[in-house]
């Protein structure tokens, strides 16, 4: 009976480890970092983006001059060693972790990425990039940008959070000098302001807008995280053993 006790007291941090909520989502990250369907869907989406860019530019009247505007995490830049990170540490998600991963500059190109982005240049088009990191982790997401070449990563054309996670108001900033005529992102709040609200069911909005998609608005995969995931909880302040609960009460089953 000793020995057996003994067994179970050396594997027990491994049951328990497994079972951790973070656990959850081993697979969306693998995924990502290993199939190659993850690298087909990239290219696929890219691959469109060029054709109805090219549509776009025959089509545009305007004076202003042409940019096209991309979210950065995975979007252009690929943050799957950090969810990994976290998940081995048992988390979801940590700020100060967070910070740490950015700073060092190390994360990869989503693949087609900088291939479209320079396609863009080949037309005069510019490139603004619209993300939510935090002004805190503005110098080193330059760096990040920059060494692998991105076009027109500079302090004009690269916009942070400063407070908000509502993109809309800063995409009609650059819309006040430029000509938009694509938007590139993985959360539908990347696209238009329709798409942002706490908690919100987007199914009717992507209903009603499905034209614009693969033609002004082009949707990147990403399994990991997003809004998609806000609507799934209820409650306040729910920790992650609360959240995993109720993920596994949202699935359809029969």
């Amino acid at each position: 009976m000793r020995k057996y006790s003994i067994i179970i007291l050396i594997l027990a941090p491994f049951f328990v480890k497994a079972q951790l909520p973070a656990r959850d989502y081993t697979n969306a990250v693998l995924w990502q970092q290993t199939s190659g369907e993850y690298k087909a869907l990239c290219f696929q989406a890219y691959n469109f983006a060029r054709l109805s860019l090219k549509e776009a530019l025959w089509a545009d009247t305007s004076k202003k001059p042409k940019c096209v505007i991309v979210d950065i995490d995975e979007t252009v830049l690929d943050n799957s060693p950090f969810q990994g990170h976290e998940i081995k540490k048992g988390l979801s998600y940590n700020p100060a972790d967070w910070t740490e991963w950015t700073n060092l500059s190390k994360a990869d190109t989503v693949p087609g990425a900088l291939a479209f982005l320079k396609f863009a240049v080949s037309k005069n088009i510019e490139t603004f990039y619209l993300s939510n990191r935090d002004e805190k982790d503005y110098s080193a997401t330059l760096k990040n940008l920059q060494q692998f070449g991105f076009p027109y990563a500079d302090d004009a054309h690269l916009l942070v959070s400063k407070g908000t996670s509502n993109k809309e108001p800063r995409r009609q900033k650059i819309a006040e000098t430029h000509n938009i005529l694509m938007l590139c992102g993985d959360n539908l709040s990347d696209f238009s302001n329709i798409f942002y609200r706490e908690n919100k069911n987007t199914t009717e909005q992507v209903n009603a807008n499905q034209t614009l998609f693969g033609v002004k608005y082009i949707v990147l995969p990403n399994p990991m995280y997003g809004d998609w995931e806000k609507p799934l909880y209820k409650g306040d302040n729910l920790n992650d053993k609360e959240k995993a609960k109720q993920r596994l009460e949202r699935l359809k089953s029969y």
